[in-house]
């Protein structure tokens, strides 16, 4: 039996947070969120999440930053960077940091289930 897939949200929005954990919770997905990057990297150690939607603009520093922590730590790890703030050069900067994907705000969960589904097929070849 394949353990079930974890998702850790990383956003300082609480009511993306909850609308994101709803959702992807009634696909069976274990789902857990913080407000921090000092608390992702303890759900981080603790869950070993597949998949981290990463907010950038948070209140202890910016998760376009932590991409690279995430990855030298947990290069298995998935990391989808969700942000309002979308430029060209944060776009360049994260895949760049080694993001998966990166989705603007506002988004739909239509279009987050449709990156996890990806992201989930590739993790598997």
């Amino acid at each position: 039996m394949t353990s079930p897939v974890k998702i850790l949200i990383v956003d300082d929005e609480v009511d993306i947070c909850y609308f994101l954990s709803r959702n992807l919770t009634r696909r069976n997905f274990g789902v857990s969120y913080v407000h921090t990057l000092e608390d992702a990297e303890n759900q981080l150690q603790q869950e070993k999440p597949t998949i981290v939607l990463l907010d950038n603009h948070l209140p202890d520093g910016f998760g376009i930053n932590y991409i690279t922590k995430i990855k030298s730590k947990y290069p298995e790890t998935k990391i989808i960077m969700t942000t309002a703030h979308d430029s060209p050069q944060d776009r360049s900067k994260a895949y760049g940091n080694g993001v998966d994907f990166f989705l603007s705000k506002p988004f739909t969960i239509t279009e987050v289930n449709k990156v996890i589904d990806v992201m989930l097929e590739t993790s598997q070849d």
